[in-house]
């Protein structure tokens, strides 16, 4: 792995930095105009709903066009559409149409970001390189999420919305100037019509193309994937109606919260190489988020100190889950298909948050947000264990040789 490959680093960084900002902020200011978990709920559907849609035929293009141009393109692209928030807010239009409308465009955008990304990753980052990398990956990518939601939960309170939604925008012209500054690709995408004989020289070779071809199922993935989508959207969405709606605490004490969270992932990514190498990401995966879907009840029952412990707990597991399905995902199918995978992955995950925002949104409006809390966990651990199911299913059966598939 290059010194410039490792630009996407700050770039994943930088980008995780502003969209938090932008949907803590948007979040924030449905919950101080109406209070409802209904309005937040469709915030975040409204982000959900085109990258459902969009993201598998997204994640094609990816696999068609250059990765790393596509990348910067969407950067551009949100930079200009995360601008019309502050300036429609300065001239006065209506809050919560201009809210739901420019959040669902950076939403289309990021169906194409989300998959393109992932191929760019794949493609620059040797197998053996990963593991490693998807762990600082998280990192970059907790620690936007960390400093949005601390600073940006309290220059919020302190500022006003509009140089949070402003600083958004520039921070995708950021990311993409990192991104621009990785360089082009040296070496063409590798076939395996042209590894294959090349394995035939060297036995070492020969079995890294052998296990590149014993891999675990696609839709499982997925659905290990999309519930990580679902958990962290539904929660997000919950959170800020339990501490600001029903416990009325100001957006700093939510800060604090995500940040708290934010630490867990850290932790999270921090171990993950020992832990994968202790338990196999297979097992991490699966385990970290059956935990921690059950850890979900708990959270809205004590008080912000016992929420916060709880946070910081299923933080650490649920990242190394995530990091874990990351991982396996990306292996899971030829580097010139990672595009698609992902594509299908979130768009699978994000038409589940629909349904699932939908459902505790529902049951959080007719009682309260324990309920919400409650109705994710459930689905969260039915779809782990139907995902874990398949996955043990799978392996079990007879898996074809080599020479079939050539």
């Amino acid at each position: 792995m290059t010194s410039r490959t490792r630009l996407l680093l700050p770039a994943a960084f930088i980008t995780s930095l502003g969209n938090n900002i932008q949907l803590l902020g948007a979040a924030l200011l449905l919950v101080r105009a109406h209070g409802s978990m209904l309005d937040v709920g469709w915030l975040f559907i409204a982000v959900a709903v085109p990258q459902a849609v969009l993201s598998p035929y997204f994640g094609r293009l990816a696999d068609r066009f250059d990765r790393r141009r596509l990348w910067v393109l969407c950067d551009v692209i949100s930079a200009l559409t995360a601008l019309a928030l502050p300036v429609g807010l300065a001239l006065g239009v209506a809050q919560q149409p201009l809210v739901y409308a420019t959040n669902f465009a950076l939403a289309i955008i990021a169906a194409q970001f989300t998959p393109a990304s992932a191929a760019l990753i794949r493609e620059r980052v040797p197998t053996e390189n990963l593991r490693s990398f998807n762990a600082h990956y998280e990192i970059a990518l907790q620690s936007g999420m960390l400093l949005s939601a601390s600073v940006g939960g309290i220059a919020l309170q302190y500022f006003g919305p509009q140089p949070l939604f402003t600083f958004n925008a520039l921070t995708f012209a950021l990311s993409a100037a990192l991104v621009l500054a990785v360089g082009e690709r040296r070496r063409p995408r590798g076939h395996v019509e042209e590894v294959l004989p090349q394995a035939t020289k060297r036995l070492p070779q020969a079995a890294s193309a052998a296990a590149v071809l014993d891999r675990i199922p696609l839709v499982p993935l997925a659905v290990l994937f999309g519930q990580g989508l679902v958990v962290v959207t539904v929660f997000n969405a919950l959170l800020p109606v339990l501490l600001i709606g029903e416990w009325q605490r100001g957006p700093a004490v939510l800060g604090v919260v995500d940040a708290v969270g934010g630490a867990g992932f850290l932790l999270a990514a921090a171990v993950y190489r020992r832990s994968a190498g202790w338990l196999g990401d297979l097992r991490l995966a699966t385990g970290g988020f059956m935990v921690c879907s059950g850890l979900l009840v708990l959270q809205p029952l004590f008080g912000v100190p016992a929420l916060m412990g709880l946070v910081l707990l299923g933080a650490f597991l649920f990242g190394q889950a995530r990091i874990a399905t990351r991982s396996l995902l990306m292996t899971s199918v030829d580097e010139s298909r990672v595009g698609h995978a992902f594509g299908i992955a979130n768009g699978y995950g994000l038409a589940a948050t629909v349904v699932v925002m939908l459902i505790a949104s529902i049951v959080t409006g007719h009682s309260d947000t324990r309920y919400g809390f409650a109705v994710l966990a459930l689905i969260s651990i039915l779809s782990a264990a139907f995902a874990t199911t398949w996955i043990s299913k799978a392996s079990k059966e007879p898996r074809p040789e080599v020479t079939a598939l050539i």
